[in-house]
């Protein structure tokens, strides 16, 4: 039986080639069973034989850059996603009626690969994004790929993008899966097909600042979700909204914005794309999930590690005067890490926080990272190699 690797290498080479879908259905490789209704409609130039891209990895950023291929499958009349097929990354074709379009039905997921020093390719618990799609598309009603597909799904388009996987500390390839009511649909409700789509773009440090210490603003005019609402999955009608926040603030020399709660206005809840904790007399607490605060991959990570070391967390409501007492703030997300803040202004008064190597946020991040990079044992199974 061929393997899974070669499996692999035969695929991209046909996609390469231009080989027909006959050709890579006969390769017993990854291919959907009917020809796709999304095609895309822009060619790359030909790929290059070179372990890396060509790309100056010491200056990445958080911005697109498109690599190779992309991961497409598709669900219509039924709860069950084609098999999927790598595709080169491209354009999309949608109907101006098409459900994400006209009434937002979509969801996104981050997720990274990344190379380590030993030359091996890792995933850092891509099953946790499974499940959370899994629940974001029941509350959006859509079906959803298995836990099973999505992470090899993941595991595909890392492979055939392990090129533009940066060198080991200069970055990542983050992995944007995508959930999307792709059929058309006039009236409210939801689409008649949905598309699973994955694409992957190498990336530096999400903010601008890299690893210097942020500067949030905590914003009580705006609010990033509702009781009720859909702030507890990761919809794409959750980040649109807090643009005019977050653009007002960058505006004024902050990092990002804090939310507070939408009912009494008095507790913290998330920083626009990211988890928040606070670090008072060794004690972490951080907001709890309520149906209005994303249940970060990286905050469930950072709260096990915590724990282990010996820590105190509380996941409880935070009032925002405890934040502007607290010794020590991070943010926590995938496409940010693990984030120290060093100062939040609110109301005029501005808190500078506790920074330096001995700090809670540093502790915990080095295990993240250990763990991560292969220098620490990863005892719990969070680490997928993918080649």
């Amino acid at each position: 039986m061929i393997s899974r690797r070669a499996c692999f290498r035969n695929l991209i080479q046909s996609l390469r080639t231009g080989s027909t879908a006959s050709k890579l259905r006969s390769s017993n490789c990854y291919t959907s069973r009917t020809a796709p209704s999304l095609q895309p409609v822009v060619e790359l130039s030909p790929d290059s034989d070179d372990e890396y891209a060509d790309v100056d990895w010491d200056n990445l950023g958080f911005s697109l850059r498109p690599t190779d291929y992309m991961y497409i499958t598709k669900c219509s009349g039924g709860d069950s996603f084609e098999e999927g097929h790598l595709s080169r990354y491209g354009n999309i074709e949608l109907s101006p009626s098409a459900g994400v379009l006209n009434y937002g039905q979509g969801l996104f997921e981050g997720t990274k690969a990344y190379r380590r020093e030993n030359g091996r390719l890792c995933l850092f618990r891509p099953d946790q994004n499974a499940i959370r799609m899994q629940a974001g598309a029941e509350r959006m009603c859509m079906p959803s790929p298995s836990i099973h597909q999505f992470v090899e799904a993941v595991k595909q388009t890392a492979f055939a993008n392990k090129r533009w996987i940066p060198p080991p500390g200069k970055g990542s390839l983050y992995i944007r899966p995508l959930l999307m009511g792709s059929g058309p649909v006039l009236g409210l409700g939801p689409a008649p097909e949905c598309t699973f789509l994955i694409y992957a773009s190498p990336v530096g440090n999400y903010f601008k600042e890299g690893l210097a210490p942020l500067n949030l603003f905590i914003d009580d005019e705006y609010h990033r979700a509702t009781r009720g609402g859909a702030g507890g999955v990761k919809t794409i009608t959750n980040y649109s909204p807090v643009l005019k926040a977050l653009t007002r603030a960058k505006s004024r020399g902050f990092s990002d914005v804090l939310y507070l709660d939408s009912v009494y206005k008095k507790n913290i809840e998330e920083v626009s794309s990211c988890n928040v904790f606070i670090v008072k007399d060794n004690v972490i607490s951080t907001p709890a999930t309520g149906g209005t605060i994303l249940e970060g991959v990286t905050r469930k990570s950072i709260v096990d590690i915590a724990l282990d070391h010996g820590y105190q967390v509380k996941e409880q409501c935070i009032p925002v005067e405890e934040v502007m007492e607290a010794d020590e703030v991070f943010c926590t997300g995938t496409a940010v890490g693990v984030a120290a803040v060093g100062s939040i202004t609110y109301q005029g008064k501005r808190v500078e926080y506790k920074m330096g190597d001995q700090c809670v946020s540093q502790e915990l991040f080095s295990t993240y990272m250990g763990i991560q990079k292969g220098d620490i044992e990863d005892k719990k199974g969070w680490i997928l190699e993918i080649d």
